[in-house]
């Protein structure tokens, strides 16, 4: 069997999360320690007293998802538990990088915090929204969303999840537009999305050469275990080539079922979603049922993959 550590990206947070496995021993609790150092606020504070919207601002979610992902990363490598591909879901791509090796933990925290920033100043929060449209292929849903576009209103499709979610994303006037005229044209819901801006659209486009800035200040290696990346669904490993992608993917779309199904691919049939809720597990079953997919987010989850991996060979 083969095995991929996938993280999840904004949406995922929660007040709360990953303090249970943090307790349970002390390298764990030093990784929260090791963030609070890296960045300008505690992060482990804001973990885990929150409140919820100020946890869910993209330059403090996007270091808390990271931080709870890489620790769990590193508990299931403890055990003996070592993946042969990782993949994030948007930001989850930097938790995966570190899980990797490409990125030292402390440079992962600090780089998603001002990736946060640079999003946060191309459009402040409230400008921008997404929302989840269940129903439609991703044609159809471009088709709705470019005539909104050229009539003023930026919206795209940004995330193709699974089959049947896709999620859309731009102003906010552009996104509610989209979310009526999908549903006229047949999708079954639009959820609006628990996010603070337009990510993984051309509003992000400002936001890019900060960021890419901003990389070239880091200290970066070839990935010690494949990555495969948002933008081309395809496994990286050179730094310099991953790099290039993490700019291009600040606009792109997060083409996550192709991901997943080029991990199936190449061999995968086990999964394991590092950090808060169980997204990603959904989407992966979405996508191919015969895979096995096991979320850990607690010491629960944690010990049943430690005991389910006694089988693995």
């Amino acid at each position: 069997m083969k095995l991929a550590f996938i993280f999840p990206g904004q949406g995922s947070q929660s007040v709360g999360m990953g303090t249970e496995l943090a307790a349970a021993d002390e390298n764990s609790a030093t990784l929260l320690r090791r963030a609070d150092d890296a960045l300008p606020f505690s992060l482990s504070e804001l973990i885990e007293e929150g409140p919820q919207e100020k946890l869910t601002l993209t330059y403090h979610a996007q270091p808390a998802l990271l931080a709870v992902g890489a620790m769990i990363a590193s508990k299931l490598n403890d055990a003996g538990i070592v993946p042969d591909y990782t993949a994030g879901h948007s930001l989850g791509e930097y938790t995966a990088l570190v899980a990797s090796g490409v990125l030292a933990y402390e440079d992962g925290v600090s780089i998603v915090h001002q990736r946060g920033l640079f999003m946060n100043e191309a459009v402040p929060a409230g400008e921008g929204a997404m929302a989840a449209i269940l129903g439609l292929d991703a044609d159809a849903v471009k088709v709705v969303t470019d005539a909104i576009t050229k009539d003023g209103h930026v919206v795209q499709p940004a995330n193709l999840n699974c089959p049947g979610q896709i999620v859309i994303s731009g102003t906010k006037a552009g996104v509610d537009l989209a979310c009526v005229k999908l549903k006229e044209a047949g999708a079954k819901r639009a959820i609006p999305l628990d996010v603070s801006g337009p990510f993984h659209s051309a509003l992000m486009q400002p936001a890019a050469q900060k960021l890419q800035e901003a990389l070239n200040q880091l200290t970066w290696h070839d990935a010690a275990i494949p990555v495969v990346a948002n933008v081309s669904a395809e496994p990286v490993i050179e730094s310099v080539e991953i790099k290039k992608l993490l700019v291009e993917q600040l606009y792109s779309p997060v083409r996550w079922e192709e991901s997943v199904r080029q991990l199936i691919d190449l061999g995968v049939t086990h999964f394991i979603e590092c950090g808060p809720g169980k997204v990603l597990s959904g989407l992966v079953k979405k996508i191919d049922r015969s895979v096995t997919v096991m979320p850990v987010y607690d010491n629960d989850t944690l010990h049943a993959v430690m005991e389910a991996s006694k089988g693995w060979s």
